[in-house]
């Protein structure tokens, strides 16, 4: 029994369960290792005899199909007919930005960006969290601890070490962190890592703790350099609360730190393509013509551009072959399906299910993708793409920005959220996101703004924005601008054809408007000529 702010909690366990894995581990596996031989891991405050340290696929696999999940609400993991390993998260199937919470103390109190996007929690409050957490982790039967690198740029790498109790969560940072050699790992973590995150997801937070007010918090102290997680089985908040660490070291040493997809044409030709989640920078990313660089996350230094990550997490409601051949077929043995249902009897995935959430991912390593460039690093873009998903169907599908337009655009961020991406989002709502990314935040958006914008003028690059949202009339009443309408877009750009066409201005926001691209119908360029009521068009446009 335990006693945290106020409130008593009980950890009870089925001890018979409990010593029959135990022994059975003992007898038929040796991965097994106790906290003690495992660098600095006991300093962390981690003390369990049954931990599995940089476990293979195969092992991860294994023990997620054969662990029987804590959280009632959560479905046992399965392997898929095509060889991915089927997961999933309980009652939150997106993230929870609200609950997030980031320390305040003398290091952050000046810096930060207070305020909804980063909720301060007091040190004290911070110590009964995490003293929950490894209460919890240190009584589970196993841990996975995985280690890896965020950032593909060997000068700016940041090492980081995931301590978690589900298999799910361990293999699914396997994927996304940079995966070490056996050299490099015997090398660089025999030392402290940079950066630890401890989740215990399945076990909640508690509510009477100062500053939380919830059973879910994922919290970020930046000085002890620590993710903490309770309550929250989602994995997507290990990999944004790496990305917001990423946000805070870079942009403090002069580093452009973008919520963006970059790949590279034939030529050398870098683009980066910035957007909330759900408005195309992982499928437009994965171009057959072009190498993919990286699917979310990336910085932009004035050797180039670099991604964080090791792999990718994509949208995977109505996947198809025949629309996203490059993400279908990476989505094999090694990938995660997060809340994806398949037939029992085949067990053949539906994507088309959104029985659990319409925000069903997958998760694989960027090695699945055929046309990838490893190491993941390009350099300067010659094209940015803002991607604005609109939701009132009343901006073109590509308009060329002057610079000033292009900062206007990225300090707004107009958007929608799209569906199930973070909890309660049932249907597109517009919003406006800073950066295209203002979740992730820590420092205030003007900051990631001038570092953009003295990028762009040194290295003359040309901004683009692209709705990939409605035409024809607002969510409910038009329809979604089509996914070959908008790679044809953006083949026109990078192979030259936009260069010399005429632009008009569109009225009210004055963008630069292609009058004509090949394959694509003057209808869908001028996004007024679409509305069967022209003077609501007017009125909409007006409202935005």
């Amino acid at each position: 029994r335990r006693v945290h702010g106020g409130q008593k909690y009980y950890l009870i366990f089925d001890f018979t369960k409990h010593m029959i894995t135990f022994i059975a581990r003992r007898l038929f596996s040796t991965s097994f290792r106790p906290s003690s031989q495992i660098p600095h891991l006991e300093k962390m405050g981690i003390k369990n005899n049954n931990i599995l340290w940089q476990p293979s696929v195969g092992q991860l696999y294994e023990w997620a199909v054969k662990s029987a999940p804590v959280d009632p609400n959560t479905r046992q993991d399965v392997i898929a007919s095509n060889g991915a390993l089927c997961s999933y998260s309980g009652q939150r199937t997106g993230r929870s930005p609200k609950d997030k919470r980031v320390v305040i103390d003398e290091n952050t109190k000046d810096e930060i960006w207070w305020g909804s996007v980063n909720t301060p929690m007091e040190p004290a409050s911070f110590r009964l969290h995490e003293e929950r957490v490894l209460d919890y982790l240190n009584l589970r039967p196993q841990l996975y601890v995985i280690d890896g690198y965020a950032s593909w740029d060997p000068k700016t790498r940041v090492k980081v070490r995931v301590i978690t109790a589900r298999a799910y969560h361990a293999l699914f940072m396997k994927q996304m962190l940079i995966r070490p050699t056996d050299e490099e790992h015997k090398r660089d973590f025999s030392d402290l890592p940079d950066y630890h995150i401890f989740n215990a997801g399945e076990f909640p937070a508690s509510a009477n703790v100062p500053g939380i007010g919830s059973k879910v918090c994922p919290t970020l102290n930046l000085t002890e350099r620590k993710i903490v997680i309770a309550g929250t089985q989602y994995a997507g908040e290990m990999k944004k609360g790496i990305f917001a660490v990423m946000h805070y070291v870079m942009a403090k040493q002069g580093m452009a730190s973008l919520h963006a997809s970059a790949n590279e044409g034939p030529n050398g030709d870098v683009s980066i393509l910035f957007g909330l989640s759900g408005t195309g920078k992982t499928t437009l990313s994965a171009d057959p013509k072009r190498r993919l660089i990286g699917d979310d996350e990336h910085v932009w230094t004035d050797d180039g551009t670099f991604n964080i990550e090791g792999g990718c997490y994509a949208k995977a409601i109505n996947l198809s072959r025949d629309k996203e051949p490059e993400i279908y077929d990476a989505i094999r043995f090694g990938a995660i399906l997060e809340n994806v249902l398949f037939q029992p009897d085949t067990r053949d995935v539906d994507y088309d299910n959104t029985e659990i959430t319409q925000n069903t991912r997958a998760c694989y390593p960027l090695e699945h993708i055929p046309n990838v460039k490893i190491p993941a690093v390009g350099g300067h873009p010659k094209n940015i793409f803002f991607l604005t998903c609109d939701a009132y169907g009343v901006l073109p599908p590509v308009s060329k920005l002057t610079h000033e337009q292009a900062m206007y655009h990225f300090i707004s961020g107009y958007t929608a959220k799209v569906a199930g991406t973070e909890m309660g989002v049932t249907d597109p709502e517009a919003t406006f996101s800073a950066c295209f990314g203002q979740a992730f935040l820590p420092l205030h958006p003007n900051i990631y703004a001038k570092l953009l914008a003295e990028k762009m003028q040194k290295y003359k690059t040309n901004a683009w924005l692209i709705n990939t949202g409605w035409t024809g009339g607002k969510y409910g009443v038009g329809k979604r601008i089509s996914l070959k309408h908008t790679r044809a877009i953006l083949d026109a750009i990078h192979d030259g054809k936009a260069d010399n066409v005429t632009f008009t201005k569109s009225p009210i926001f004055e963008l630069g408007v292609p009058q004509s691209l090949p394959g694509i119908p003057a209808e869908i360029l001028d996004p007024r000529s679409g509305w069967k009521d022209k003077e609501e068009y007017d009125l909409s446009l007006i409202h935005i």
